[in-house]
């Protein structure tokens, strides 16, 4: 959605005043909240964050953004290149520097913040900003749930899911990291991911792991899913070496692994078979988090979608919903809540004001104390009318 449309999304709502308050007219206004503070993460160091700074500048807000320690430059750039067309300074600028500038920019007098990263983090930034009575937008992690139907095109299924899970390294909040599909298909569709993944290679077709410490969380998923009785179909226990994880697919890891329950954030994927689409809708929606799935049916993936606990899904596809830009991001559970992108993500970044003024006068006055007897039964009339009491 282009910025050129704020200004209609964000234009005064006219409301009826109804017939009890038919001398009033009522709308709503939308208004910045101020100075919003952004706080980017490292995987998506440009695109990310910029779907917070981009609508809250064009609500009418000034921005203050914090990218990550680890991509500092690309933040500095951001601010330097706007400050090129910008009208005059202090519109959008950066702050860099380690987890202390995050956190002071969380406690400082900014009026909104809008925070990419982890949910422990979050949970920080959230509390931080409740004891100052401001809101915050948190968009987390994810545990995203890929279900294959028994109708689907199974090879467009594992080219889909494959990618998803390995692209940019894993390192992508709504990349796969579980698949259910149903048994009646499962054989094939594991054969067809199977055959893929053994062509991609790390180092060729995805880097490292940007995050050092995240490749301890990898390994660790990888070991539990295979004490716990999990099979590899590509990869293993030694997935990790110099900075790189392999690709990794896991089969019939039990649910209660943390290659199920906690977001590894690397190239793994763990797929386990079900007995019915409803037996994979549990599964999915069994998850702390709630961010994205993906859904592969020729028939029925807006019945499977309708039912799933997660901001976005798509259908025969992956990815898709963050390349259209008229919807909302976002996720709910420990993903987060608040939106980006979308006439929602404009709103986001601005509060409703009611104004409601009077058209004209009438003889009965009702918000004075020299309200009299016959007002009072007029309104009484009134209400018996509209609301039969």
């Amino acid at each position: 959605m282009g910025c050129n449309k704020a200004g209609v999304i964000l234009s005064d709502q006219k409301r009826p005043s109804g017939l009890l308050m038919f001398n009033m007219s009522a709308k709503v206004q939308r208004s910045p909240y101020g100075v919003v503070g952004v706080i980017g993460p490292w995987n998506y160091p440009m695109f990310t964050p910029m779907g917070s700074i981009a609508y809250a500048l064009a609500a009418g807000n000034t921005v203050v953004f914090k990218p990550s320690e680890y991509t500092p430059a690309v933040g500095d750039w951001l601010s330097r290149s706007f400050a090129e067309i910008a009208p005059f300074s202090g519109i959008f600028t950066t702050v860099t520097g380690l987890p202390d500038t995050g956190r002071a920019l969380t406690e400082s007098n900014v009026n909104k913040i809008s925070f990419t990263g982890s949910t422990r983090t979050a949970k920080k930034v959230a509390a931080s900003a409740a004891g100052r009575m401001i809101p915050v937008v948190l968009e987390c992690g994810g545990k995203d749930p890929v279900i294959v139907a028994s109708d689907a095109d199974l090879n467009l299924a594992a080219e889909y899911a494959l990618w998803s899970a390995m692209a940019n390294g894993g390192q992508s909040c709504i990349g796969a990291e579980r698949v259910y599909v149903v048994d009646s298909v499962a054989d094939k569709f594991i054969e067809s991911i199977t055959s893929m993944a053994k062509k991609i290679h790390e180092g060729k077709n995805y880097g490292p792991a940007t995050m050092p410490s995240q490749l301890q969380v990898i390994q660790g998923h990888i070991n539990d899913a295979a004490a716990k009785g999990a099979q590899f179909a590509v990869g293993g226990v030694n997935a990790v070496h110099d900075g790189m994880v392999a690709p990794t697919i896991m089969l019939n890891v039990p649910e209660d692994s943390t290659a199920m329950t906690e977001e590894t954030f690397g190239p793994t994927l763990a797929i386990n078979r079900v007995s019915s689409i409803a037996e994979a809708v549990n599964l999915s929606n069994a998850s702390s988090y709630g961010l994205a799935a993906a859904v592969f049916s020729k028939r029925n993936g807006d019945e499977i979608a309708a039912q799933l606990q997660c901001g976005m899904v798509s259908i025969n596809s992956v990815f898709s919903f963050a390349a259209v830009s008229s919807v909302p991001f976002g996720g709910v559970k420990d993903s987060g809540y608040g939106r980006i992108h979308g006439n929602e993500g404009l709103l986001e970044f601005t509060y409703p004001r009611t104004v409601v003024s009077t058209k004209f006068r009438i003889p009965l006055a009702f918000t004075t104390f020299k309200r009299t007897r016959f007002a009072d039964g007029t309104i009484k009339k009134i209400i018996t009318i509209l609301y039969g009491r």
